[in-house]
């Protein structure tokens, strides 16, 4: 899933709605986390908020709509919950229950001239503030091509996790509405239930208190601060935000299984390039802010709320194994109620400057939308900061980033330097992992996707037998031109094998095929496998359809098929050999 920021959101042009709901007087007060009083009381501001967008696969009656956004929040008691900014004298804000009932829709104006995710800006900057009642919203674009729901929340109602619990149990309920149902989904517990729980918990031991008194003296007192210069920031900047992808999913497969032989998580090894890239550009070890998310039990899977709680990671050795114990210390250190642990420095003792990084892999929650299908896309709001703040996201595309600094020259050098180091370490070490090696007969072979200029060397294995030399023929303009569209397309691989010394020892192209028979089944197409003939009869080819059969699983195959010319009796004993089934008849027919 995509991180961008409502700045650079692409939205088509249409009708911007939103839904006002009826917000009955504060009742029961509830116990505020950490993290909120601290978001919270800075009062109201624009930019506090967080957002998902999505989109419908056909229009939806702005009445269903309601019904389903309402559904989900009679679910979800934190979004019936509102602040204020606290009463006699308190120390803090605030945060009461309240009733939230039904309203109506209200267009919002899209002025001349004015971009659609300006206006959006505009509106969630209005309504999704720390001390809105409430402080979320809804918003429909209807456009020809589509409703794209919006839903925006302040930050201290919600994470990005508690995001895909909210866009699943909308959709959910809204299926529900459109075939005459009611929705049913039972309630969850509550974000302040959560808080409670975790002022039960026991105190944070000594070793916790003493290693935390540590990091911040160390840091000259304050919490870790980007560790180059970022220029003039004691006043707050307009933010520069970059979003890159960092791994596609053929890089990300690699660089996981790099992980996996390393026994470590690909957490760890992305936090080793850091430490490297660190220590490189600035001398210095990483430090930084390690948010960690505090959903410590399944009970709270389902809730909506900030389950989050902040941590230090330092990391000074770029070994994975020690980058994996430094992150385990930071889990560890962000696990006990950080009120009482930084009591001593009146709270969270932050600068201008403050380094953060956050890590959310998708493909490890228990809540799942359909992301691709959907358009997804997390949005962050516009700001001005005098932080840098670096999120991971990791799904089933990939690996991606965005990054938030003040936009000065000395942040935009520094900062932008450290990236682009950050995500060539990532790519080159994906690419040199043990995901991409291939070890037979003691030599080391490496799979990558074929360059356009290797057609011709490619072209030339394929007609290397009896059979592919009466096929293979045409002039390389064509197989150029061929090589050109399966690149274009993603779902397609064009392997290349390389030897020690670099060059070609074999080829294979494979192909993702999605279906609906077989239960929506989505197969691994294997095509046009070669081996040099100096490097047959060592087990190359074994251990290329093993890589291939990799690949499918990552892709989500669940099912390798091939074809072979019924003449090539030892390659159908070869397949035969790994596994594969002649359980079908292939049919071909010339066009």
């Amino acid at each position: 899933m995509r991180l961008t920021n409502v700045a650079h959101l692409r939205l088509p042009f249409g009708r911007l709605l939103g839904y006002d709901v009826t917000v009955s007087e504060p009742g029961r007060a509830l116990p505020v986390s950490f993290d909120q009083a601290l978001h919270v009381g800075a009062g109201d501001r624009p930019g506090s908020w967080m957002a998902l967008s999505f989109k419908l696969p056909e229009a939806v009656a702005l009445d269903d709509l309601a019904t389903a956004w309402l559904a989900v929040v009679a679910r979800h008691g934190t979004l019936r919950t509102v602040f204020s900014p606290g009463e006699d004298g308190a120390d803090g804000p605030a945060l009461h229950e309240v009733e939230v009932g039904p309203g109506a829709w209200v267009e919002h104006p899209i002025a001349p001239g004015q971009a659609v995710n300006a206006a959006l800006r505009d509106v969630l900057d209005a309504a999704c503030t720390p001390h809105a009642r409430p402080s979320h919203r809804i918003c429909v674009l209807e456009t020809a091509a589509g409703p794209t729901v919006v839903v925006g929340a302040d930050h201290a109602h919600t994470d990005m996790w508690s995001m895909l619990v909210i866009a699943r149990d909308l959709l959910t309920s809204l299926a529900a509405v459109e075939s005459g149902a009611k929705p049913a989904l039972p309630p969850t517990p509550t974000f302040a239930e959560h808080t409670q729980s975790l002022r039960d918990r026991p105190a944070a031991p000594e070793e916790v208190r003493r290693r935390w008194a540590e990091i911040i003296t160390d840091g000259g007192g304050v919490m870790p601060c980007f560790p180059m210069p970022l220029g003039e920031v004691t006043t707050l900047q307009r933010e520069r935000v970059e979003v890159r992808d960092v791994l596609d999913v053929d890089d990300c497969a690699a660089f996981s299984a790099e992980a996996r032989d390393r026994g470590v998580s690909t957490l760890a090894l992305v936090v080793s390039s850091m430490t490297e890239v660190t220590q490189e550009l600035a001398a210095q070890p990483l430090r930084a802010v390690f948010p960690v998310h505090s959903r410590y039990e399944p009970t709270w899977h389902d809730s909506v709320g900030w389950f989050i709680t902040n941590s230090v990671l330092e990391s000074h050795d770029p070994e994975p194994r020690a980058c994996a114990a430094a992150v385990k210390e930071a889990v560890h250190l962000g696990s006990s109620p950080l009120a009482d642990v930084l009591a001593p420095w009146g709270g969270m003792p932050m600068a201008p400057g403050m380094f953060a990084i956050s890590w959310l892999d998708l493909r490890r929650l228990p809540v799942r939308v359909d992301a691709a299908g959907l358009e997804a896309q997390y949005v962050g709001a516009e700001i001005l900061t005098d932080g840098v703040m670096l999120w991971f996201i990791l799904d089933e595309a990939g690996l991606h980033l965005r990054c938030r600094y003040p936009d000065t020259d000395e942040a935009r050098r520094n900062v932008g330097a450290w990236l682009d180091a950050l995500v060539a370490h990532v790519g080159a070490h994906a690419r040199e992992s043990a995901g991409r090696r291939l070890v037979v007969d003691g030599e080391v072979f490496r799979v990558q996707r074929a360059r356009r200029t290797e057609v011709g060397t490619l072209v030339a294995l394929l007609a290397d037998d009896p059979i592919g030399a009466t096929r293979e023929g045409a002039e390389l303009p064509r197989y150029e031109a061929a090589y050109d569209a399966i690149t274009r397309d993603s779902s397609h691989y064009l392997a290349v094998v390389r030897d020690a010394h670099d060059e070609v020892a074999g080829t294979m192209q494979l192909t993702i095929v999605p279906g609906l028979s077989r239960g929506g089944a989505t197969r691994l197409q294997v095509e046009g496998v070669r081996v040099a003939a100096a490097h047959r009869g060592r087990g190359l080819g074994t251990a290329m359809l093993g890589w291939a059969h990799d690949h499918g699983a990552a892709h989500g195959a669940t099912l390798a098929q091939l074809t072979t010319d019924l003449a090539r009796t030892e390659a159908r004993a070869f397949y035969t050999r790994l596994g594969y089934e002649e359980s079908h008849a292939g049919l071909k027919r010339a066009l």
